[in-house]
């Protein structure tokens, strides 16, 4: 069984998907980028590690057979609506799989699944510590609904793309072994 990435697409930042998009033609890493719409750039990622996967096949093989070599990074658009994107995610991930999400509801269903879940911060979301943050979400969010509290999340910096950028390694490795 190989290795799969799943990827909340539609909230997480360009310099997060360049993190995982690198990763993933290195490795040649089956990921699912699901949102609401097309992303350039994980389309012309598409396109471009289709092209690396293909350049040595050029002149061995015929134009039928190296069409059929294709990337390993899926763009997959679902129609629009609430947690649209969040139902694609919970029905195509499975145990063992890999998902990195800034949505703490979409994580507690994948997390119900075995599903091994990141945070675009670089947190590992388990069965320890969702309850806390589901609770902690829902109360800020019912503060914020009555005018109390409204805590804005503190930008994406070097140090915080690094955290981000250290636990998706480790989260492959540890999905490595485990196959």
């Amino acid at each position: 069984m190989s290795l799969l990435l799943f990827l909340d697409a539609d909230s997480l930042p360009i310099k997060h998907r360049e993190i995982i998009i690198k990763r993933c033609i290195k490795e040649n890493i089956e990921s699912y980028f699901v949102a609401d719409r097309q992303l350039k750039d994980v389309l012309d990622s598409i396109k471009e590690h289709t092209l690396i996967l293909r350049k040595p096949y050029r002149g061995v093989l015929s134009n039928e057979e190296i069409r059929k070599i294709k990337s390993s990074i899926h763009m997959v658009v679902v129609e629009g609506g609430e947690n649209a994107a969040d139902d694609k995610i919970v029905e195509l991930a499975n145990e063992n799989n890999l998902c990195i999400t800034h949505d703490i509801p979409l994580a507690a269903r994948l997390i119900e699944k075995n599903v091994y879940v990141i945070d675009d911060r670089g947190n590992v979301l388990d069965k320890n510590n969702i309850r806390e943050r589901l609770s902690i979400r829902d109360t800020q969010k019912d503060f914020r609904e009555m005018g109390i509290f409204n805590e804005k999340q503190k930008a994406f910096d070097a140090k915080t793309i690094n955290k981000f950028a250290n636990a998706f390694d480790k989260a492959i490795t540890d999905l490595k072994k485990r196959k």
